[in-house]
């Protein structure tokens, strides 16, 4: 299957890749390239712990990141 590029640079995982990875609206994932492959996987809660202790950051950090994120995208 092949999928377009919007001019954002995003792409739609299709329906029923997100339904066997259960991705659902709003989940995390991490997005690696591995020998000239896009690999998508999604994100446990696990590493999203682990990655925000290693940080340091405060909710209010996180939520400010995610504030300019949104912002950068038009969202």
């Amino acid at each position: 299957m092949s999928y377009r590029v919007g001019p954002k640079g995003q792409v739609v995982v299709p329906k029923h890749i997100r339904e066997t990875l259960g991705i659902a609206p709003g989940d995390e994932v991490d997005v690696d390239v591995i020998d000239g492959e896009v690999r998508i996987r999604r994100r446990s809660a696990m590493r999203t712990l682990l990655g925000i202790a290693a940080t340091g950051a405060s909710t209010a950090d996180l939520e400010a990141s995610r504030a300019r994120e949104r912002a950068r995208d038009g969202a």
